[in-house]
């Protein structure tokens, strides 16, 4: 059965998030006069995602809302743990101020995307929520290129749970079987993409995080993803795969 539509996953993938998060950080510590309170901007930054994921997992596993696990990372990463809501709130506020005058795409997303239109429908996963995701993808001009946009938040389930990737599916009103996932988490967005019965794509655009789960194609730019697309037939060999 033909791929007859691409899934994309969000932060990482098409929008450098890890990029807008480093430069965020660095002008709210600034900001906040605590620059030198973590050592040096890496060891800050190490330490704010270290919380992100920690919170960001409690959020995933439905122990905590979407907007607690921003307030729980707050407190985390200043060492207050009786720090209100609402400062933790006015806190984060501020860090998000910074970090949305430092969003940008990858190089490489909107020669993909118009090379890839044509031929294939498409549409976004994020483990995320529409309310964060919505206007960024709004603010970078790339909304109206996608057809639906499902979020973990509102659907009650997130990746790499097969429920996430069969529901954006529905939402395409597409069979798994033809649908490509792609995005740069090799267990959540590759493995649970193969899992679920889609073709897998893992984005390692570092190239140096290993081989990644059986059964998946790797690359290590979107420029790639055209001929694997085109290659993918789902029977025998695939191209690039690992």
């Amino acid at each position: 059965m033909p791929i007859r539509a691409v899934l994309w996953d969000i932060d990482d993938t098409l929008f450098d998030y890890t990029g807008a998060d480093t430069a965020g950080l660095a002008r709210q510590l600034a900001e906040e006069g605590l620059e030198g309170r973590y050592g040096s901007p890496g060891e800050a930054l190490a330490l704010w995602r270290e919380a992100t994921e920690r919170h960001w997992a409690r959020f995933g596993a439905g122990e905590v809302t979407f907007q607690g696990q921003r307030w729980d990372r707050v407190r985390d990463f200043l060492g207050a743990p009786g720090m209100s809501d609402a400062d933790a709130d006015s806190w984060f506020g501020r860090y998000v101020r910074h970090y949305k005058a430092a969003w940008a795409l990858f190089p490489d997303v909107l020669s993909v995307l118009d090379a890839l239109a044509d031929d294939y429908r498409h549409g976004l996963l994020s483990n995320s929520s529409a309310t964060a995701q919505e206007p960024k993808m709004r603010h970078l001009g790339l909304r109206d290129r996608f057809e639906v946009l499902v979020c973990a938040e509102e659907l009650g389930v997130s990746k790499p749970e097969a429920a996430a990737f069969l529901a954006a599916c529905d939402a395409l009103g597409l069979a798994p079987e033809e649908v490509a996932y792609v995005g740069d988490q090799p267990e959540i967005d590759a493995r649970g993409a193969r899992d679920a019965g889609l073709t897998a794509v893992w984005l390692d655009r570092d190239g140096g995080r290993g081989q990644g789960p059986d059964g998946v194609h790797r690359i290590t730019g979107l420029a790639q993803l055209p001929d694997v697309l085109a290659g993918d037939t789902r029977f025998g060999a695939r191209s690039g795969i690992r």
